[in-house]
Protein backbone atom coordinates (compact mmCIF):
# COMPACT_ATOMS: atom_id res chain seq x y z
CA UNK A 1 0.00 0.00 0.00
CA UNK A 2 3.10 2.71 0.53
CA UNK A 3 4.45 2.01 -3.04
CA UNK A 4 1.34 2.24 -4.25
CA UNK A 5 0.94 5.68 -1.88
CA UNK A 6 3.89 6.94 -3.17
CA UNK A 7 3.27 6.20 -7.06
CA UNK A 8 0.01 8.33 -6.29
CA UNK A 9 1.68 11.06 -5.24
CA UNK A 10 4.32 10.91 -7.79
CA UNK A 11 1.51 10.89 -10.41
CA UNK A 12 0.05 13.99 -9.07
CA UNK A 13 3.18 15.73 -8.61
CA UNK A 14 3.30 15.18 -12.54
CA UNK A 15 0.24 15.66 -13.65
CA UNK A 16 -0.07 19.43 -11.48
CA UNK A 17 2.18 21.29 -13.99
CA UNK A 18 0.62 19.77 -16.84
CA UNK A 19 -2.85 20.45 -15.39
CA UNK A 20 -2.29 23.99 -14.90
CA UNK A 21 -0.44 24.39 -17.80
CA UNK A 22 -3.41 23.02 -19.84
CA UNK A 23 -5.29 25.20 -18.15
CA UNK A 24 -3.68 28.50 -19.53
CA UNK A 25 -3.84 27.03 -22.97
CA UNK A 26 -7.43 27.33 -22.45
CA UNK A 27 -7.76 30.42 -20.72
CA UNK A 28 -5.42 32.15 -23.18
CA UNK A 29 -7.17 30.49 -26.09
CA UNK A 30 -10.43 32.16 -24.42
CA UNK A 31 -8.98 35.59 -24.34
CA UNK A 32 -7.72 35.65 -28.43
CA UNK A 33 -11.52 34.46 -29.22
CA UNK A 34 -13.20 37.41 -26.58
CA UNK A 35 -10.11 39.62 -27.60
CA UNK A 36 -12.49 42.58 -29.11
CA UNK A 37 -14.39 42.33 -25.68
CA UNK A 38 -10.94 41.62 -23.31
CA UNK A 39 -8.79 44.01 -25.12
CA UNK A 40 -10.83 47.31 -23.82
CA UNK A 41 -11.87 45.84 -20.45
CA UNK A 42 -8.29 45.66 -19.59
CA UNK A 43 -7.47 48.92 -20.65
CA UNK A 44 -10.70 50.08 -18.37
CA UNK A 45 -8.77 48.03 -15.25
CA UNK A 46 -5.33 49.28 -15.63
CA UNK A 47 -6.64 53.45 -16.19
CA UNK A 48 -8.85 53.07 -13.01
CA UNK A 49 -5.45 51.44 -11.28
CA UNK A 50 -3.37 53.99 -12.73
CA UNK A 51 -6.08 57.07 -11.99
CA UNK A 52 -7.09 55.87 -8.41
CA UNK A 53 -4.71 57.77 -6.39
CA UNK A 54 -5.68 60.95 -8.07
CA UNK A 55 -9.12 60.19 -7.24
CA UNK A 56 -8.74 59.34 -3.41
CA UNK A 57 -6.01 62.48 -3.17
CA UNK A 58 -8.99 64.48 -4.28
CA UNK A 59 -10.88 62.80 -1.98
CA UNK A 60 -8.91 63.00 0.96
CA UNK A 61 -8.76 67.25 0.17
CA UNK A 62 -12.67 67.65 1.40
CA UNK A 63 -13.94 66.94 -2.58
CA UNK A 64 -16.88 64.73 -3.00
CA UNK A 65 -16.29 61.31 -4.30
CA UNK A 66 -18.68 61.48 -6.93
CA UNK A 67 -17.06 65.23 -7.75
CA UNK A 68 -13.69 63.96 -7.44
CA UNK A 69 -14.18 60.60 -10.38
CA UNK A 70 -15.93 63.25 -12.53
CA UNK A 71 -12.91 65.11 -12.06
CA UNK A 72 -10.61 62.79 -12.84
CA UNK A 73 -12.84 61.07 -15.80
CA UNK A 74 -13.11 64.44 -17.96
CA UNK A 75 -9.63 64.76 -17.56
CA UNK A 76 -8.89 61.14 -19.16
CA UNK A 77 -11.71 62.19 -21.95
CA UNK A 78 -10.30 66.04 -22.51
CA UNK A 79 -6.79 63.65 -22.59
CA UNK A 80 -8.17 61.36 -25.24
CA UNK A 81 -10.08 63.59 -27.16
CA UNK A 82 -6.57 65.65 -27.67
CA UNK A 83 -5.05 62.43 -29.18
CA UNK A 84 -7.45 62.14 -31.59
CA UNK A 85 -7.62 65.80 -33.16
CA UNK A 86 -4.02 65.92 -33.10
CA UNK A 87 -4.01 62.13 -35.04
CA UNK A 88 -6.99 63.48 -37.50
CA UNK A 89 -5.24 66.76 -37.84
CA UNK A 90 -1.86 64.38 -38.75
CA UNK A 91 -3.78 62.42 -41.17
CA UNK A 92 -5.40 65.33 -42.74
CA UNK A 93 -2.58 67.19 -43.87
CA UNK A 94 -0.80 64.03 -44.91
CA UNK A 95 -3.32 63.03 -47.48
CA UNK A 96 -3.55 66.44 -49.10
CA UNK A 97 0.40 66.76 -49.05
CA UNK A 98 0.73 63.36 -50.25
CA UNK A 99 1.03 63.82 -53.54
CA UNK A 100 4.18 66.53 -53.32
CA UNK A 101 5.39 63.85 -51.11
CA UNK A 102 6.03 60.94 -53.76
CA UNK A 103 7.37 63.50 -55.58
CA UNK A 104 10.51 64.37 -52.73
CA UNK A 105 10.87 60.91 -52.19
CA UNK A 106 11.43 60.21 -56.15
CA UNK A 107 13.89 62.80 -55.95
CA UNK A 108 15.60 61.48 -53.00
CA UNK A 109 16.14 57.90 -54.02
CA UNK A 110 16.58 58.76 -58.00
CA UNK A 111 20.39 59.63 -57.46
CA UNK A 112 20.35 55.87 -55.50
CA UNK A 113 19.12 54.56 -58.83
CA UNK A 114 21.43 56.56 -60.75
CA UNK A 115 24.74 54.68 -58.68
CA UNK A 116 23.11 51.58 -58.72
CA UNK A 117 23.04 51.74 -62.75
CA UNK A 118 26.46 53.19 -63.36
CA UNK A 119 27.56 50.14 -61.40
CA UNK A 120 25.63 47.22 -62.39
CA UNK A 121 24.82 49.04 -65.52
CA UNK A 122 21.12 50.16 -67.21
CA UNK A 123 18.37 49.09 -65.25
CA UNK A 124 15.81 49.06 -68.14
CA UNK A 125 13.58 51.06 -65.68
CA UNK A 126 11.36 53.72 -67.22
CA UNK A 127 11.24 55.86 -63.92
CA UNK A 128 13.41 54.83 -60.75
CA UNK A 129 10.23 53.79 -59.02
CA UNK A 130 6.62 53.76 -60.23
CA UNK A 131 4.29 56.15 -59.22
CA UNK A 132 2.13 53.08 -57.62
CA UNK A 133 4.70 51.92 -55.62
CA UNK A 134 4.88 55.36 -53.88
CA UNK A 135 1.41 55.33 -53.55
CA UNK A 136 1.10 52.27 -51.71
CA UNK A 137 4.16 52.81 -49.91
CA UNK A 138 2.85 56.04 -48.47
CA UNK A 139 -0.81 55.09 -48.00
CA UNK A 140 0.14 52.15 -45.75
CA UNK A 141 1.24 55.07 -43.55
CA UNK A 142 -1.85 57.20 -44.17
CA UNK A 143 -3.89 53.76 -42.66
CA UNK A 144 -1.82 53.30 -40.18
CA UNK A 145 -2.65 56.61 -39.07
CA UNK A 146 -6.55 55.86 -39.56
CA UNK A 147 -5.96 52.85 -37.49
CA UNK A 148 -4.55 55.26 -34.42
CA UNK A 149 -7.64 57.01 -34.73
CA UNK A 150 -9.87 54.04 -34.50
CA UNK A 151 -7.80 53.21 -31.19
CA UNK A 152 -8.62 55.85 -29.70
CA UNK A 153 -12.45 55.68 -30.28
CA UNK A 154 -11.88 52.80 -28.69
CA UNK A 155 -9.99 54.34 -25.64
CA UNK A 156 -12.69 57.14 -24.95
CA UNK A 157 -15.47 53.91 -24.61
CA UNK A 158 -12.80 52.46 -21.80
CA UNK A 159 -12.69 55.15 -20.36
CA UNK A 160 -16.78 55.29 -19.45
CA UNK A 161 -16.24 52.26 -17.94
CA UNK A 162 -13.54 54.11 -15.88
CA UNK A 163 -16.35 55.77 -14.21
CA UNK A 164 -18.14 52.82 -12.68
CA UNK A 165 -15.16 50.95 -11.83
CA UNK A 166 -13.74 54.16 -9.62
CA UNK A 167 -17.57 53.93 -8.22
CA UNK A 168 -16.94 50.69 -7.24
CA UNK A 169 -13.65 50.88 -5.84
CA UNK A 170 -15.14 52.96 -2.52
CA UNK A 171 -17.43 50.23 -1.90
CA UNK A 172 -15.07 46.99 -2.15
CA UNK A 173 -13.64 47.35 1.43
CA UNK A 174 -17.65 47.50 2.41
CA UNK A 175 -18.15 44.41 -0.16
CA UNK A 176 -15.19 42.31 0.93
CA UNK A 177 -15.97 42.26 4.69
CA UNK A 178 -19.32 41.55 4.53
CA UNK A 179 -17.83 38.19 2.09
CA UNK A 180 -14.96 37.38 3.65
CA UNK A 181 -15.27 37.93 7.46
CA UNK A 182 -11.71 38.02 9.35
CA UNK A 183 -10.31 36.80 6.49
CA UNK A 184 -10.84 40.42 4.40
CA UNK A 185 -7.78 42.51 6.08
CA UNK A 186 -5.01 39.71 4.99
CA UNK A 187 -6.74 39.22 1.52
CA UNK A 188 -6.87 42.77 1.51
CA UNK A 189 -3.55 43.81 2.70
CA UNK A 190 -2.05 41.46 -0.31
CA UNK A 191 -4.67 43.06 -2.83
CA UNK A 192 -3.00 46.59 -1.56
CA UNK A 193 0.65 45.38 -2.21
CA UNK A 194 -0.19 44.23 -5.62
CA UNK A 195 -2.33 47.21 -6.76
CA UNK A 196 0.54 49.50 -5.52
CA UNK A 197 3.27 47.89 -7.70
CA UNK A 198 0.79 48.23 -10.14
CA UNK A 199 0.76 51.85 -9.79
CA UNK A 200 4.27 52.53 -8.69
CA UNK A 201 5.16 50.96 -12.81
CA UNK A 202 2.05 52.68 -14.58
CA UNK A 203 3.05 55.80 -13.25
CA UNK A 204 6.78 55.85 -13.66
CA UNK A 205 6.13 54.73 -17.33
CA UNK A 206 4.30 57.62 -17.84
CA UNK A 207 6.07 60.03 -16.31
CA UNK A 208 9.01 58.58 -18.45
CA UNK A 209 6.57 58.51 -21.81
CA UNK A 210 5.62 61.84 -21.41
CA UNK A 211 9.18 63.05 -20.87
CA UNK A 212 10.12 60.72 -24.19
CA UNK A 213 6.97 61.85 -25.99
CA UNK A 214 8.31 65.99 -25.36
CA UNK A 215 11.75 65.75 -26.26
CA UNK A 216 11.44 63.60 -29.40
CA UNK A 217 8.37 66.11 -30.40
CA UNK A 218 10.87 69.36 -30.04
CA UNK A 219 13.70 67.60 -31.54
CA UNK A 220 11.51 67.12 -34.67
CA UNK A 221 10.36 70.73 -34.47
CA UNK A 222 13.47 72.29 -34.23
CA UNK A 223 14.73 70.45 -37.21
CA UNK A 224 11.41 71.69 -39.16
CA UNK A 225 10.18 68.00 -39.71
CA UNK A 226 6.16 68.62 -40.70
CA UNK A 227 3.24 66.95 -37.89
CA UNK A 228 5.79 67.55 -34.81
CA UNK A 229 3.39 67.47 -32.42
CA UNK A 230 1.70 64.23 -33.73
CA UNK A 231 5.33 62.64 -33.52
CA UNK A 232 5.90 63.31 -30.11
CA UNK A 233 2.75 62.71 -29.23
CA UNK A 234 3.48 58.71 -30.63
CA UNK A 235 6.24 58.43 -29.31
CA UNK A 236 4.53 59.18 -25.63
CA UNK A 237 2.02 56.08 -26.74
CA UNK A 238 4.37 53.94 -28.40
CA UNK A 239 6.75 54.26 -25.56
CA UNK A 240 4.51 51.96 -22.93
CA UNK A 241 5.49 49.52 -25.68
CA UNK A 242 8.78 47.48 -24.47
CA UNK A 243 11.93 46.77 -26.20
CA UNK A 244 10.36 47.86 -29.56
CA UNK A 245 8.18 50.86 -29.01
CA UNK A 246 10.79 53.33 -29.43
CA UNK A 247 12.39 51.78 -32.35
CA UNK A 248 8.49 51.99 -33.77
CA UNK A 249 7.74 55.94 -32.87
CA UNK A 250 11.00 56.90 -34.63
CA UNK A 251 10.59 55.14 -37.51
CA UNK A 252 8.03 57.37 -39.08
CA UNK A 253 9.64 60.61 -37.71
CA UNK A 254 12.95 59.37 -39.84
CA UNK A 255 10.99 58.58 -43.02
CA UNK A 256 9.23 61.94 -42.95
CA UNK A 257 12.79 63.82 -42.24
CA UNK A 258 14.16 61.62 -45.52
CA UNK A 259 11.13 62.58 -47.52
CA UNK A 260 11.09 66.56 -46.66
CA UNK A 261 15.36 67.17 -46.64
CA UNK A 262 17.60 63.81 -47.65
CA UNK A 263 19.40 61.58 -45.64
CA UNK A 264 21.52 64.32 -43.70
CA UNK A 265 17.88 65.47 -41.92
CA UNK A 266 16.96 61.54 -41.45
CA UNK A 267 20.24 60.60 -39.78
CA UNK A 268 19.93 63.67 -37.25
CA UNK A 269 16.59 63.05 -36.45
CA UNK A 270 17.64 58.99 -36.02
CA UNK A 271 20.26 60.32 -33.54
CA UNK A 272 17.80 62.47 -31.70
CA UNK A 273 16.03 59.67 -31.22
CA UNK A 274 18.66 57.11 -29.83
CA UNK A 275 19.91 59.80 -27.42
CA UNK A 276 16.58 60.31 -25.96
CA UNK A 277 15.83 56.61 -25.83
CA UNK A 278 19.28 55.69 -24.15
CA UNK A 279 19.24 58.45 -21.64
CA UNK A 280 15.54 57.85 -20.58
CA UNK A 281 14.96 53.99 -21.49
CA UNK A 282 18.54 52.70 -20.63
CA UNK A 283 18.97 55.38 -17.57
CA UNK A 284 17.19 56.81 -15.72
CA UNK A 285 13.96 54.58 -15.98
CA UNK A 286 15.81 51.97 -14.51
CA UNK A 287 16.72 54.37 -11.44
CA UNK A 288 13.07 55.52 -11.04
CA UNK A 289 12.39 51.83 -11.26
CA UNK A 290 14.61 51.47 -8.41
CA UNK A 291 14.84 47.17 -7.91
CA UNK A 292 13.02 46.97 -11.32
CA UNK A 293 9.63 45.16 -12.54
CA UNK A 294 10.39 41.52 -11.39
CA UNK A 295 10.71 39.79 -14.77
CA UNK A 296 13.17 38.62 -16.32
CA UNK A 297 14.23 40.40 -19.94
CA UNK A 298 13.57 37.09 -21.77
CA UNK A 299 9.65 37.15 -20.25
CA UNK A 300 9.17 40.80 -21.09
CA UNK A 301 10.01 40.02 -24.86
CA UNK A 302 8.05 36.79 -24.76
CA UNK A 303 4.81 38.58 -22.94
CA UNK A 304 5.10 41.50 -25.38
CA UNK A 305 4.56 38.66 -28.34
CA UNK A 306 1.83 36.94 -26.53
CA UNK A 307 -0.54 39.78 -25.17
CA UNK A 308 -0.14 41.11 -28.94
CA UNK A 309 -0.91 38.19 -30.73
CA UNK A 310 -3.59 37.89 -28.12
CA UNK A 311 -5.15 41.72 -28.00
CA UNK A 312 -3.04 43.77 -30.49
CA UNK A 313 -2.27 47.34 -29.86
CA UNK A 314 -3.69 47.29 -26.27
CA UNK A 315 -1.79 43.51 -25.48
CA UNK A 316 1.36 45.29 -26.34
CA UNK A 317 0.86 48.30 -24.34
CA UNK A 318 -0.04 46.52 -21.45
CA UNK A 319 1.94 43.56 -21.81
CA UNK A 320 4.29 44.17 -19.04
CA UNK A 321 1.68 44.87 -16.51
CA UNK A 322 -0.34 41.86 -17.77
CA UNK A 323 2.36 39.96 -17.16
CA UNK A 324 3.60 41.30 -13.77
CA UNK A 325 -0.37 40.50 -12.57
CA UNK A 326 -0.11 36.96 -14.05
CA UNK A 327 3.07 36.76 -12.11
CA UNK A 328 1.46 37.80 -9.24
CA UNK A 329 -1.32 35.58 -8.86
CA UNK A 330 1.10 32.39 -9.98
CA UNK A 331 2.94 33.35 -6.58
CA UNK A 332 -0.34 33.41 -4.57
CA UNK A 333 -0.34 29.25 -4.84
CA UNK A 334 1.76 26.93 -4.12
CA UNK A 335 1.07 24.62 -6.96
CA UNK A 336 1.98 27.30 -9.16
CA UNK A 337 4.76 29.07 -7.64
CA UNK A 338 7.65 27.34 -9.38
CA UNK A 339 6.13 29.11 -12.74
CA UNK A 340 6.30 32.92 -10.65
CA UNK A 341 10.09 31.46 -10.33
CA UNK A 342 10.87 30.81 -13.71
CA UNK A 343 9.61 34.28 -14.94
CA UNK A 344 11.36 36.00 -12.27
CA UNK A 345 14.39 38.08 -13.02
CA UNK A 346 16.20 35.95 -10.77
CA UNK A 347 16.97 38.41 -8.12
CA UNK A 348 15.23 37.92 -4.50
CA UNK A 349 12.94 41.39 -3.94
CA UNK A 350 11.00 42.06 -0.31
CA UNK A 351 7.51 42.02 -0.39
CA UNK A 352 6.50 45.96 0.04
CA UNK A 353 4.12 46.49 2.66
CA UNK A 354 0.68 48.43 1.88
CA UNK A 355 0.84 52.20 2.31
CA UNK A 356 -1.34 54.44 4.28
CA UNK A 357 -3.84 54.72 1.35
CA UNK A 358 -6.23 52.31 0.49
CA UNK A 359 -5.59 50.58 -3.35
CA UNK A 360 -8.09 49.45 -5.62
Amino acid sequence: MSELGTIDQRDASLRSPIVVLAALVVVLAGVKLAADVVAPFLLSIFLSVLTWPIVYWLHQHRVPKFAAILIVVAGVIGFFSLIGVIGVNALTGFNQNLPAYQQRLQSVFAPLVTWIEGVLGPLNLESPVSEDTWRDALSFVANTLLQFGSAVSKGLLAVLTVLFMLLEAFRMPDKLTQALGAAEKTWWAGFSTFAISIQKYLAIKTLTSLATGVLAGSWVWILGIDYALFWGLLAFLLNYIPNIGSFIAGTPAVLMALVQFGIGSAVLVAIGYLVINVVIGGVLEPQTMGSGIGLSPLVVLMSLVIWGWLLGGVGMVLSTPLTMSAKIALDSFSDTRWMSTLMGSGKSKPRGRPGSRPAL
